[in-house]
């Protein structure tokens, strides 16, 4: 399984189940900016993570906004 195969499973999980991804992703945004600070650049990782497993193709607005 290649990069490609992974990125196309990881998509397919995110349009059945983007609900439940979206939740996770925003928890383990959270856990990140407990941990570690770097409270606008988790922010932007989170985005771009929620962005990628939706496979949109339009950046979503930045966070707080």
């Amino acid at each position: 399984m290649g990069f490609g195969d992974f990125k196309g499973t990881l998509e397919d999980v995110g349009q059945e189940h983007g609900d439940k991804v979206e939740q996770g992703v925003d928890r383990a945004g959270d856990a990140a900016k407990q941990e570690f600070g770097h409270e606008q650049q988790v922010d932007q990782a989170v985005q771009k993570g929620k962005v990628f497993v939706a496979g949109d193709q339009e950046e979503p607005p930045p966070a707080g906004q």
